[in-house]
């Protein structure tokens, strides 16, 4: 068969073209989604009466059919036939014969793909709230078992405060809680219908878009045509919160690095998420974070390669935003990657709690209490700041550390010191005694738990409302 649009033409597409402006080596992701949108419509044409009863009938079971032979594999995909859409029609035609043509009344190839990515990626971010939500509660078991865990908190990379290592893991399901709510976010903007838009205004049909909508579980159809067709702000929206996420994972990745090194020795990942070396037996890397963070950037580079795509477009449609498809695939496959390996990885981290309170003795990082110590004495803070300063200087010097003062030493810098300053040094009064919510405290942190795990719970009841709506 000719192609279906070839009426107009008297020549062949020269090879070259058809190669090069084909899509179906990429969009034939779709194929679930261009049969379910197909279904959707033609059940309306026949509620409308634009197509008899027989002729919906047949269609449906050849769609059917069709969907049958994609999931075994069993159709070869042609370049000759461009796209997802019309391979597919193509063996519906094969299969049912001229009637197989009427399926395509009242619609585009350009509202038709806009509703296969909209019904794909909305899949799609059901699947990543749920990786997300498996990722916070392994995080979640590892602060439970790390409660009284004390390690050097860091800023400019320096140690600064004390802090409960499971402090810092509830850091990271605060973040990844924000990615979930914008992927929540982003679904009702994903869960719009473009179907019924046409090629840009609209079709003559008596269509009934909002039948179709029902049909498909959208919860509202485009007001504007144009709009319809040309919108793929959902897919920056998602390439954008995928961006993020992925950044969030290679801030953690970066952790996890510097952790796992000799140099820290804070925690060991599992054999099952490392490599070694293929000459250095010795060796144990890990390949799993360093190929989180590196991956980082194809992600970024598919929100900036959208964005360029569709800066200076007119509306409605132009062939420039079938560049709209490899970038989201990609940008999926990378996070599923991604997210799939996280969450057991977390799970199965030992961590080395001796080497995290060897750290927080081995340095000065309760220096402020001592500050607020003095202050609390009644001498004003930028002469305690000072006070400090002098004092943790000396102990460089005679390579000491504060609580290796004795009273006489802590008096020659300040008379207000007296034998309390050895209770206030102690790691567990420095982590215990930023008890303000959200704080470090051992009591803050149980309860940054506790309202962890109920947001788990909301979470993964929407997870089962949503993965329902979207099949």
């Amino acid at each position: 068969m000719s192609k279906l649009w070839g009426g107009r033409f008297t020549k062949k597409t020269d090879q070259l073209v058809e190669e090069y402006t084909a899509s179906i080596m990429f969009d034939k992701e779709l194929a679930e989604e261009d049969i379910q949108g197909s279904l959707a419509h033609v059940t309306m044409l026949g509620k409308q009466g634009i197509l008899p009863a027989d002729d919906v009938e047949k269609i449906k079971d050849g769609l059917h059919r069709v969907l049958q032979r994609i999931k075994r594999d069993d159709i070869e995909f042609s370049i000759g036939d461009e796209d997802i859409h019309m391979n597919i029609e193509k063996t519906l035609i094969d299969d049912v014969g001229s009637v197989g043509g009427k399926l395509h009344t009242g619609r585009s190839r350009n509202d038709q793909v806009a509703t296969d990515m909209h019904l794909w990626l909305r899949k799609r971010v059901v699947e990543f709230v749920d990786m997300l939500h498996k990722l916070q509660a392994a995080l979640i078991e590892q602060a439970k078992s790390n409660i009284d865990t004390i390690v050097p908190g860091y800023t400019h990379l320096q140690r600064a405060q004390p802090i409960l290592f499971a402090h810092h893991l509830m850091a990271y399901v605060s973040m990844f809680g924000r990615d979930i709510e914008r992927l929540q976010d982003s679904y009702k903007r994903i869960n719009v219908l473009p179907l019924g838009a046409g090629a840009l205004a609209g079709t003559t049909f008596p269509i009934d878009r909002h039948f179709t909508a029902s049909q498909l579980k959208f919860d509202r159809v485009y007001e504007n045509s144009l709009d319809a067709v040309s919108d793929r702000d959902f897919i920056l929206e998602f390439l954008s919160d995928a961006s993020i996420i992925m950044m969030h994972l290679s801030r953690l990745s970066e952790e996890l690095i510097m952790w796992s090194s000799t140099e820290f020795n804070f925690v060991e990942l599992d054999d099952a998420f490392c490599t070694g070396s293929s000459i250095m037996p010795q060796k144990k890397n890990p390949d799993v974070p360093e190929l989180v963070r590196g991956k980082t950037g194809r992600v970024y580079g598919n929100l900036v390669g959208l964005l360029t795509v569709l800066k200076s477009l007119p509306l409605a449609y132009n062939k420039d935003m079938q560049e709209d498809k490899e970038g989201m695939f990609d940008t999926v496959k990378t996070l599923q990657g991604a997210l799939q390996l996280f969450a057991p990885m977390i799970a199965t981290m030992k961590v080395n709690k001796d080497r995290m309170r060897q750290a927080v003795n081995q340095d000065f990082s309760n220096a402020t209490d001592i500050a607020d110590f003095l202050v609390n004495k009644g001498l004003p803070f930028r002469q305690a700041h000072e006070v400090i300063g002098k004092t943790v200087l000396y102990c460089i010097e005679q390579n000491k550390y504060l609580l290796d003062l004795t009273l006489e030493e802590f008096k020659k810098f300040s008379t207000l010191f007296d034998d309390r300053i050895y209770e206030v040094l102690q790691p567990e009064q420095v982590v215990n005694a930023r008890n303000v919510y959200g704080g470090t405290a051992k009591t803050q942190v149980q309860d940054a738990i506790g309202r962890a795990d109920q947001a788990l719970e909301t979470t993964a009841a929407w997870v089962t409302e949503y993965l329902e709506r979207s099949r």
